[in-house]
């Protein structure tokens, strides 16, 4: 099985770090790529592309020096070949309008307040996995310990009713 890629966004190294820590357990089933810009990102997921690597999920900061998150996600939003991507926005900064405007515009996923807790981003990350997954018709025994059993359960009832 060929792993796809986790891009985390994020122009504070630390912060960086830190995501690439606490997603550690994900990288048996997953390449987690680390990028400091939105422009360095999307030059990955272009590369990415034209390689035929698949790309489940991005994890990008709001607050980012030339292009912040929402714009990152405005953008690929209108790009077909990354429409399948699941995107989660992560910020401590996000004003209220910020907020709905991403939702809105930027077709993001959810929504990860900073400080994030372990136990939180891991479960949003195999909650959006799993959303892939099935999206893409992969077999979902392939990824055990990275599921969500909600998802999977509504996702498996709703295949079954069709």
């Amino acid at each position: 099985m060929k792993k796809a890629h986790i891009i985390l966004i994020d122009d504070q190294i630390d912060v960086l770090s830190a995501l690439l820590q606490d997603l550690k357990p994900f990288r048996e089933r997953f390449i987690l790529d680390d990028c400091q810009s939105a422009d360095e990102a999307y030059e990955l997921m272009e590369e990415l592309e034209v390689s035929g690597e698949q790309i489940a999920l991005i994890i990008s900061d709001h607050i980012m020096a030339n292009k912040n998150g929402i714009e990152l996600y405005a953008d690929l939003a209108h790009d077909q070949r990354f429409e399948d991507v699941r995107k989660i926005l992560i910020t401590g900064q996000a004003s209220h309008e910020d907020t709905i405007d991403a939702i809105n515009n930027a077709s993001i996923d959810y929504y990860i307040s900073k400080p994030w807790s372990i136990e939180e981003l891991h479960k949003v990350v195999r909650k959006m996995i799993t959303h892939w997954i099935f999206d893409h018709g992969l077999n979902h025994k392939d990824y055990e310990g990275m599921i969500d059993t909600d998802v999977l359960l509504k996702r498996s009832k709703a295949a079954g009713d069709r």
